[in-house]
């Protein structure tokens, strides 16, 4: 007798990490995201291609200071919405009056502000600012199928995907000065002496 719960693992198995050719590196989600695009648009079978992230980092950027005020307004405006879309079902669905419609909006900013406050309370010790948090990467890798890496090649043109470095060949390297400590180094170059004149003969 299997569980619903191993039921569900036979059913969709673990995700593991896809294999392939790294057709590009890239610095951005979204220009590896450009290029998936750019080969889609070629027709090419883009289920044959994984975006794979490296070396995951989660960041959390503060934006401001909490305070009571700050907490009431943001649970206010969340029950407000919550409010308003009830009472846009009970208008639709019941009489035509907007007083449903008022009442569910007030209703609903009173209870987010009441939760506001509330959370506010127990999480202030722990955490006194507002922040957001990403997860983001260190590059991205886009994965080809090894049968379609040279199709995707193709399909891409003849100029390197946007964000791979391509390699620059260097000028040749100039020849090397002997060192200072060289023997003859930084000594100006020996003249030869001029020949001597002749000695005329005896008489």
């Amino acid at each position: 007798m299997s569980t619903p719960g191993a039921f569900g693992r036979r059913g969709n198995p673990a995700p593991t990490l896809p294999r392939g050719e790294v057709l590009g590196t890239y610095e951005t989600y979204l220009e590896a995201a450009h290029v998936v695009d750019r080969l889609a648009k070629s027709d090419f079978p883009v289920d044959k291609v994984s975006i794979v992230g490296n070396d995951l980092k989660t960041v959390e950027r503060v934006t401001g200071r909490m305070s009571w005020g700050r907490a009431a307004l943001g649970g206010a405006l969340s029950g407000l919405w919550f409010g308003l879309l009830v009472g846009l079902l009970f208008t639709f669905f019941g009489s035509p009056s907007l007083t449903p419609l008022f009442a569910a909006i007030l209703i609903g900013a009173a209870g987010g502000m009441f939760f506001g406050l509330a959370t506010y309370a127990i999480s202030r010790r722990r955490k006194d600012f507002t922040s957001m948090t990403n997860v983001l990467a260190s590059n991205y890798q886009v994965i080809v199928d090894p049968e379609l890496i040279n199709r995707a090649r193709n399909d891409l043109g003849a100029e390197a995907p946007v964000g791979v470095t391509t390699w620059t060949p260097q000028p040749a390297t100039p020849p090397v000065a002997p060192p200072s400590d060289a023997p003859g180094a930084g000594e100006p170059p020996v003249e030869p002496a001029p020949p001597a004149d002749p000695v005329p003969p005896r008489a």
